[in-house]
């Protein structure tokens, strides 16, 4: 991640992070970012064309997605361990008294 977030690249380093956390970037690049980390399905060539005619390039634009889609990867990771934790939070082991 941290050079996803860090490393050498065309796109600002907090450009990047705003990305990879899906807040704080500005039209339309919050539309491609959005759609990228919650209904990546749903991205299409205007959302890319309007992103593009926003002054990004495509290599910025390439670096956004991954860090969104890093990002996106990063928080349901989290959630699971989250949630495994909580699961088995209220167990005990078999040998425990």
């Amino acid at each position: 991640m941290d050079r996803v977030l860090n490393g050498e690249g065309r796109a600002t380093a907090e450009q990047r992070a705003r990305a990879f956390g899906n807040e704080g970037l500005s039209p339309p690049l919050d539309a491609l970012i959005g759609k990228v980390a919650d209904r990546p399905a749903q991205v299409t060539e205007a959302d890319l064309a309007a992103a593009k005619a926003s002054g990004c390039t495509e290599d910025q634009l390439f670096e956004l997605v991954i860090c969104a889609a890093v990002g996106r990867s990063a928080r349901l990771y989290e959630a699971g361990l989250a949630a495994l934790a909580e699961a088995s939070a209220g167990e005990r082991p078999d040998h425990a008294t």
